[in-house]
């Protein structure tokens, strides 16, 4: 993206910055399970050597899978492992949080490309999680999609109200498709997908995932797939059985967007919980000298990710240019920060 002259407000957004907390990209970490496509190195670029790519864990410092910083003073360390230097970088409303490790992030952002359907799965909440998986937090999650190929579904809960037995024997007997809701998938849609609603993401969609900080999955049902090494995946019947909703499911309508806009950008919500809150922000400075600012304050970081165009990072006496699927950690009280650029951009919060 070509540079153009810049406003910068005066002489003090040039001072030297020493000591400030600035951005910095974030490295992913990749995941090639079977379902997975090609399109997370075709589209965005991750140039990381698997196949196929079904995950890339943009902002994670989970055991499973953590980042590593990318650009600045700290980069080639994990997420993990900084963050447990200099906590002050979570800001005051994670560190509250007295199931998380040090170090640890509240939230796990992915990209998603599934070029075959998901497992059948559920996902426990944070109580269950805690007695059950060694303290570990439960996962609630939020699907953006980035793309969907004509007439790509996913499940979303049950059709009507099921009993235990009902579904344990639809399960032995192959048949619980039937009893699931199928919903259609656009590009732009969203999906909040809460603990204990059986879910899975249908062939053909590109998805970004914002979710708890938890890498627990119960399988329910698999196609009777066999993973790479020839045996059927295994399934988590019990422990989904404990924690699956049985109650119909209420088929997810699109709630009305509505951006708000000021010079060279515009945003709008779309998605808002106790453990994450989710916006999408739309910058186009390229004829407009106003510049889109970005800044924390004290009770939180937040995640910038890319899903769209570039730009340039402007903060002190720095610029850090991103691509399309480039995710970026601001810390909690950062160093004021402008973006120059035409971009779509995720921008999560806790």
């Amino acid at each position: 993206m070509a540079r153009a002259k810049l406003s910068r407000d005066g002489e003090n957004w040039m001072k030297d910055s020493k000591g400030e907390r600035k951005p910095f990209l974030l490295s992913p970490a990749g995941k090639d399970y079977i379902w997975g496509g090609t399109r997370l190195n075709d589209d965005f670029s991750k140039e990381i050597p698997m196949t196929p790519l079904a995950e890339t864990w943009e902002c994670s410092t989970h055991v499973d899978g953590p980042s590593i910083v990318a650009s600045g003073e700290y980069a080639g360390r994990s997420l993990k492992e900084l963050l447990q230097e200099r906590p002050e970088f979570l800001g005051s409303h994670p560190l509250a949080n007295p199931d998380l490790p040090a170090g640890e992030l509240p939230i796990l952002i992915k990209f998603i490309d599934a070029r075959e359907n998901l497992s059948v799965q559920v996902h426990p909440d944070d109580a269950y999680a805690r007695e059950h998986e060694n303290g570990s937090l439960g996962k609630t999650e939020m699907w953006y999609v980035l793309d969907a190929k004509a007439g790509t579904q996913l499940v979303y809960g049950f059709r009507h109200d099921m009993k235990r037995e009902q579904l344990r024997e639809s399960l032995e007997n192959k048949t619980v498709e039937k009893y699931l809701q199928k919903v259609d998938v656009h590009v732009d849609d969203v999906f909040y997908i809460e603990a204990g609603t059986v879910h899975a993401i249908g062939a053909g969609a590109l998805v970004a995932e914002i979710q708890e900080n938890s890498n627990l999955t119960y399988r329910l049902y698999d196609y009777d797939r066999l993973g790479k090494d020839g045996k059927k995946r295994p399934l988590h019947l019990k422990k989904a059985l404990d924690v699956i909703n049985l109650s119909a499911a209420r088929e997810p309508k699109q709630p009305m967007r509505i951006l708000r806009y000021r010079p060279g950008c515009a945003s709008e919500f779309l998605c808002r919980c106790k453990y994450f809150q989710v916006e999408r922000v739309l910058v186009n400075t390229e004829r407009c000298r106003v510049l889109t600012r970005f800044q924390t304050d004290s009770n939180s970081f937040q995640v910038l990710l890319c899903v769209g165009g570039c730009g340039v990072l402007l903060f002190a006496n720095e610029s850090l240019p991103f691509f399309k699927g480039d995710c970026i950690f601001l810390p909690a009280q950062s160093v004021q920060t402008k973006i120059h650029g035409r971009a779509q951009l995720l921008r999560v919060t806790c």
